[in-house]
């Protein structure tokens, strides 16, 4: 087959990236070592929902890259949501300042540059960081999510799954960890042992495990992430008074620490928002744009429920007018049934220094399309800033292969200054929504007010007296896992002794004073009757059906908020 020529291989990719509708210019083409700004590489607004995947070696410039990305589709008026791992893309709400070298290389790729600022939200895991704080109900995480953090078995995932069902059937709110402990202790206890039985796949032993592995949670301080008032995803899908799409960061300081947790939660965020969004169809700007950032997080030793409830995940959420950019080193740490789903391809630098690394590089250029670049020696002569692009254009067809120089991010490459994210964050609408944690009766409550009705002293006391826990041991509830923490941490246990319940919230106090029915529910209603004053309705009575006993749950077994009300 004859040599194309130089110019001819230009014309190919000018004809590849001639789109008619709104894009992402992601930069210009560099053939045969020579820079093309009359080649612009770019990407169709409206194939982003097509999702796709920012791979390469560390230092290539990945983060510059979604930094670079993040910014146009706020211009387009498309919300973005980016992991902020190293804090560098905080510097989004700070506008860059020019310099000659700067000026050099966007005029060299036709970019017409200015310093700008953007509609950031800051956010943080349980208020770990400076942002709002992100919390979950245990109910909402469900029982696939949470068995990832806690790494359980497959057996003890499908166990776990038992006592949520247990625990939606009998009206128990899960809110936080203390609430599924609560109900895990009740169901290994004398009391509870009828209605272990009764689950039939759930043994003692087990619920043992996943008793410990709470109490382990705990004693990591995770259970701030657990809680009310949850964060409702539908926050991610704002724009700003003038039409940018807002840019919601997530602060992740502790990653190393935590990484599980981190990984499984944005799977969280994504589920929650699957559940809720309707089918949109073909739309010509997506509704968000999510970027997972090292991805390979969610991945490693995961159970094949998970890796299939986030293949589900992906492959529908498109319909939903979601894009999920996954960013890591090397396409192989995505597997091969997500990989596939990923249209739209930039690939910086690999690194080829071992005969593992030489693996990874050939398996990469395995995944492009046929090309007139010789992609072994482009991915690894490749400099920073620069990529290997393929997306998919607006008819549904791969372009083609172009090692791009990338346009250059108008804000900071950096992070902003640490005043600056104060006031951002003390600005927000969402602080007074999110910032103060909440504590209203649950699963927790509601097993101690039984437990604290069948003493006998208890039931016949007044409404106060019960309902501050008189007559109940205080070591009932937390004793089993102050022993376990001690067992683990091989040190006396740091869990202060259980202190009298505070007044709970009177809103979430008077919807539940309703009137108590028959089953385990009404027992639980009934020993609470005292103390509440009229009692417990359960959630099936007062929607009068079956489907309204057993709370829906999505691909994850989660249970959104929305859904719960």
């Amino acid at each position: 087959m004859a040599m194309k020529s130089t110019a001819d291989k230009v014309a190919t990719i000018q004809k590849g990236y001639t789109l008619e509708g709104p894009t992402i210019e992601l930069g210009a083409a560099i053939v045969d070592g020579e820079l093309h700004k009359d080649a612009p590489v770019r990407l169709p607004l409206s194939m982003m929902n097509r999702h796709g995947l920012v791979a390469g070696a560390t230092g290539t410039g990945k983060t510059v890259t979604l930094h670079m990305m993040a910014e146009q589709l706020s211009t387009a008026g498309v919300p973005v949501f980016l992991a902020d791992i190293k804090g560098d893309l905080s510097g989004l709400a700070t506008a860059a300042a020019g310099s000659e070298k700067l000026k050099a290389r966007t005029d060299s790729i036709g970019q017409p540059w200015s310093g700008k600022t953007f509609p950031v939200e800051f956010l943080a895991l349980g208020g770990d960081g400076a942002g709002i704080p992100v919390r979950s109900t245990i109910t909402s995480f469900g029982p696939i999510l949470l068995s990832r953090v806690m790494e359980l078995n497959e057996t003890q995932e499908s166990s776990l799954q038992l006592v949520f069902h247990f625990a939606d059937k009998n009206d128990l709110e899960l809110i936080d960890l203390k609430d599924l402990r609560a109900v895990i202790q009740f169901l290994t206890s004398d009391e509870g042992k009828d209605e272990l039985e009764n689950l039939g796949g759930l043994s003692k032993s087990t619920a043992g495990v996943i008793l410990r592995e709470l109490v382990t949670l705990e004693a990591q301080g995770m259970e701030k992430f657990f809680g009310e008032p949850e964060f409702d995803t539908a926050e991610l899908l704002r724009t700003a008074p003038d039409g940018r799409g807002v840019v919601t960061c997530l602060e992740l300081p502790t990653l190393q620490t935590k990484p599980m947790l981190f990984s499984t939660f944005l799977m969280w965020l994504l589920a929650d928002l699957f559940e809720d969004l309707p089918e949109a169809g073909d739309l010509d700007k997506p509704k968000l744009v999510f970027f997972l950032d090292e991805a390979h997080l969610l991945f490693n030793d995961a159970s094949k429920a998970f890796l299939d409830a986030i293949t589900t995940t992906v492959r529908l959420i498109r319909s939903k007018g979601v894009g999920i950019f996954f960013v890591t080193q090397t396409p192989k740490d995505v597997p091969a049934e997500v990989l596939g789903q990923l249209a739209n391809r930039v690939q910086h630098a690999l690194r080829a220094f071992t005969p593992e690394d030489a693996k990874a590089l050939k398996a990469t250029v395995s995944t492009f399309p046929m090309s007139d670049y010789d992609l072994e020696e482009t991915l690894t002569s490749a400099g920073i800033g620069e990529a290997v692009i393929t997306v998919m254009n607006e008819k549904g067809a791969p372009t083609p292969v172009a090692l791009t120089r990338l346009w250059a991010p108008e804000s900071v490459m950096g992070p902003s200054d640490n005043a600056l994210i104060a006031s951002t964050v003390a600005g927000s609408a969402l602080l007074a929504k999110y910032g103060t944690a909440v504590d209203n009766i649950s699963a927790y409550e509601k097993l101690a007010g039984r437990a604290a009705a069948s003493t006998g002293p208890a039931a016949g006391g007044s409404g106060a007296e019960a309902s501050s826990g008189a007559g109940l041991d205080p070591n009932a509830v937390d004793a089993d896992a102050r022993r376990i923490e001690e067992e683990i941490l091989g040190r006396p246990s740091s869990r202060p002794a259980p202190a009298p319940e505070p007044e709970r919230a009177p809103q979430r106090r008077s919807q539940q004073q309703q009137e108590s029915g028959g089953g385990m529910a009404g027992d639980l209603a009934g020993a609470l009757g005292g103390a509440l004053g009229g009692g417990l309705k359960s959630m099936a009575r007062s929607l009068g059906t079956q489907l309204g006993r057993e709370l829906l749950r999505g691909v994850f077994g989660t249970a959104s908020r929305r859904r719960r009300r």
